[in-house]
């Protein structure tokens, strides 16, 4: 039982700062279990006005600032590096094959492309894949051509096409059961190992599923694709969320200071600043 009267904000700062020190907690996790304990004081001062100074001393507490991490996100060079690995002789390099293009197409998460049904895909024209994310909010993914007829075949050599057989997994394992998480994790990996072999200065040193949700938010972005649409793919709720793509990709930022400069400054000096007998007749003039 919590004894109000034991409990003082030093208290919950040495906790805070014990779950980063002892139990070697990221700063995210700090501010999750900070952000509990506000939640229940914010109660708390509601339910027990007499301890409202405790409330207020607690819920001052602020949530600690930590540095943000680059974007990983892979080049359309590593993007087409990594697709070329899987062996496509084989059932299972079929498999994968079909699973990262989906990935990479669709930008979706490692949980929702291991959660797909065959009865997700649609392949009339125009052909689409409904995908399931957080909260259990569905949305409408666009396949492109070339994933939607790698779909059609890959669909066809597994008789996910049948009516019986739609709730089947899409990608399932040896077992026939459907990926998990770290199955598809082991399976990228797997590729990535290959293509580094081949193109080391093309593949970053740490590429995860995710990585290719990035890399599909960033391709789209350098193409001129309007935000709202990249938000819409993703399925984020906020369009600030997705503005994290705009301020990562320092090539976008480059070649819009490189505009502006351009339009401000002239690329070669006037010619009277080359003459040099009349620059020094203007020095001599101002003495």
């Amino acid at each position: 039982m919590l004894d109000l009267t034991l409990t003082q904000r030093t208290l919950i700062e040495e906790f805070l700062n014990w779950l980063e020190t002892c139990r070697g907690c990221a700063i995210s996790t700090r501010n999750q279990r900070l952000a509990a304990i506000h939640a229940f004081f914010r109660y708390l001062q509601l339910e027990e006005p007499g301890h409202l100074f405790l409330c207020q001393q607690v819920m001052a507490i602020t949530m600690k600032r930590s540095a943000s991490k680059a974007m990983n996100y892979l080049t359309l060079d590593a993007m087409k590096a990594i697709l070329e690995q899987p062996d496509h002789s084989c059932f299972l390099g079929r498999r994968d094959l079909v699973l990262l293009s989906l990935m990479y197409d669709t930008g979706t998460r490692v949980q929702e492309i291991a959660d797909l049904v065959a009865a997700d895909v649609r392949l009339d024209d125009p052909p689409t894949v409904k995908v399931t994310g957080k909260g259990n909010k569905s949305r409408v993914v666009p396949l492109m051509s070339p994933t939607a007829k790698l779909l059609d075949q890959y669909m066809a050599e597994h008789d996910l096409k049948s009516v019986p057989h739609r709730s089947y997994p899409l990608f399932q394992n040896r077992s026939r059961e459907k990926l998990t998480r770290a199955g598809i994790a082991y399976i990228l990996k797997k590729y990535v190992d290959e293509a580094r072999a081949h193109y080391p200065e093309l593949i970053p040193k740490v590429v995860s599923p995710h990585s290719f949700r990035h890399s599909k938010a960033m391709h789209l972005l350098q193409a001129d694709v309007n935000l709202v649409y990249i938000r819409d793919l993703l399925g984020h709720v906020s369009i600030k969320t997705t503005e994290v793509y705009a301020r990562a990709d320092s090539q976008m930022k480059r070649d819009a200071l490189e505009r502006a400069y351009q339009a401000t400054a002239p690329s070669e000096l006037p010619v009277w600043q080359k003459n040099q007998e009349l620059l020094k007749w203007l020095k001599d003039l101002g003495r």
